[in-house]
């Protein structure tokens, strides 16, 4: 289901310093998952929250690591400063092929993970976020089996069944249409803006398919919120 992040916004996830204010606390966490994105570590009162965070991220995801520049100094990312973002990672990373991520797919991003529709990302979704780029950063290069920088039709239906989506070849097609070139390869922005939805989209249903039926009943208000925020 969606992250709840009354946690995250209230700055209420590190340490922060005593007495401070919630702005101050959300400076520190970030700052934090800055040094561990980067390889480096917290020091002083965000150590403890560096060192757990250490523990979340798997060797396997480790080696991909992509080195992003520093977070804003607040709790929360916008898409601008996502953009920024993820292009600065593109630009250390010629292998991957991609035009950079447009300042649109970065407000779709951040509006099918933003669960309180703040427009923009807390901590969590921004550290879940963040996970889920390093890990289907893997699978993308793994599944450029001709290393033409883009993952090719063929190649297509195993990614995404390895970046944990199963697919049948209906829903495939649709998303070549959506996502891939005219020969139907898909360079790293496509690949990564279908993930993002993919997944928003699965977590979404499993929230609302409380008894696990594989069937939802939703309002229309709650349709309309659902597909036209994202």
């Amino acid at each position: 289901c969606f992250l709840v992040n009354s946690f995250c916004k209230q700055g209420g996830g590190g340490s922060g310093g005593s007495g401070g204010s919630g702005k101050s606390r959300g400076g520190n966490l970030v700052r934090g998952l800055g040094g561990l994105l980067t390889g480096g570590g917290g020091a002083g009162n965000i150590g403890g929250l560096v060192g757990g965070l250490v523990n979340l991220i798997s060797e396997a995801a480790a080696q991909y690591n992509p080195e992003p520049p520093p977070p804003p100094h607040d709790m929360e990312v916008c898409a601008t400063e996502l953009r920024d973002i993820l292009n600065k990672v593109l630009s250390r990373h010629q292998d991957l092929k991609a035009d950079g991520f447009s300042l649109d797919t970065c407000r779709s991003m951040v509006a099918v993970m933003d669960s309180d529709t703040s427009g923009k990302l807390g901590f969590e979704e921004f550290k879940y976020l963040w996970n889920n780029v390093k890990k289907w950063q893997g699978v993308y290069k793994q599944y450029d089996t001709d290393q033409s920088g883009t993952v090719g039709r063929a190649q297509l239906a195993s990614a995404l069944r390895a970046a944990g989506f199963q697919l049948n070849e209906q829903l495939c097609r649709v998303i070549v249409r959506r996502y891939a070139a005219e020969d139907g390869s898909m360079d790293f922005n496509s690949f990564i803006s279908c993930l993002v939805r993919l997944d928003s989209m699965f977590r979404a249903f499993k929230s609302l398919d409380q008894d696990g039926s594989g069937h939802v009943r939703v309002t229309i208000e709650d349709w309309l919120q659902l597909t036209m925020y994202s």
